[in-house]
């Protein structure tokens, strides 16, 4: 079965770098997978819910952003790298490093100085740790040589501090890869523009969590409006933008 557009046109074919390209200005963009019941995850990692197609637009998305924002605890369960160039989207690259960074969230410091992610970034996507001012002094003076080091926040993350400074940087089209409860912090400071939802074709069943954790519950649910549809052999892969944007 081919990739299908259902909405807002029935199209065969659809053209995915127009479908997905970032709207003028700051933009922070989530990208995320979950089962039919909700699951964020089978045996603790996103893989079981995936397809070919969904690791894609995975790389597409990656190519089309500034920096990708991840939490420490999807690094350490998804065994992130660094960004890898993707041959087929390269000539989106044009003017930019090859391949974006990867800005890791930690509050503590909780990384391997010595992990692949820090050690084998190429020099112009050096990874960004993002962290706070009471992380231990010892891993970050470790990982300050080999990686960009963003302090924001005293003892917890202040992520519109967090954004300011990667924009900054001149990263402003953000593509935060999760988890939930960096999912969850984002919607909880306002800063999410964009959902990429990709619904794969089963039920989990009891156990795995939602796409969203933690967060502020008083932060309250964010509207949003159904942008486009694309399917392929079950599976759904839906953009949503937050209501009222421009897109």
């Amino acid at each position: 079965m081919t990739l299908r557009q259902l909405f807002p046109a029935d199209q065969a074919d659809p053209d995915l770098t127009a479908l997905y390209a970032y709207p003028d200005g700051p933009w922070l963009r989530a990208n995320m997978v979950s089962s039919v019941d909700g699951a964020a995850s089978l045996k603790g990692a996103s893989a079981g819910l995936s397809s070919d197609t969904d690791r894609r637009l995975f790389a597409l998305l990656r190519t089309l952003s500034d920096v990708i924002v991840v939490g420490a605890a999807t690094v350490r369960t998804e065994r992130y790298k660094p960004a890898r160039l993707t041959e087929a989207w390269r000539d989106l690259r044009v003017g930019r490093a090859p391949t974006p960074p990867i800005a890791v969230v930690t509050r503590r410091l909780d990384l391997d100085p010595d992990s692949p992610l820090i050690t084998a970034a190429p020099p112009d996507a050096r990874t960004i740790v993002i962290t706070t001012a009471h992380a231990p002094p010892d891993i970050r003076a470790a990982i300050e040589p080999r990686a960009d080091v963003i302090v924001a926040g005293e003892e917890s993350v202040d992520f519109k501090a967090a954004v300011a400074a990667l924009a900054e940087r001149g990263h402003r089209r953000l593509l935060a890869e999760g988890g939930p409860h960096l999912l969850g912090e984002l919607l909880a400071a306002g800063l999410l523009d964009e959902l990429c939802l990709t619904t794969g074709p089963l039920l989990a069943g009891p156990g795995p969590g939602r796409i969203v954790a933690g967060g502020d519950p008083a932060a309250g649910p964010l509207p949003l409006d159904l942008a486009h549809v694309l399917v392929e052999d079950g599976f759904l892969f839906c953009r949503y933008t937050r209501k009222n944007q421009d897109h």
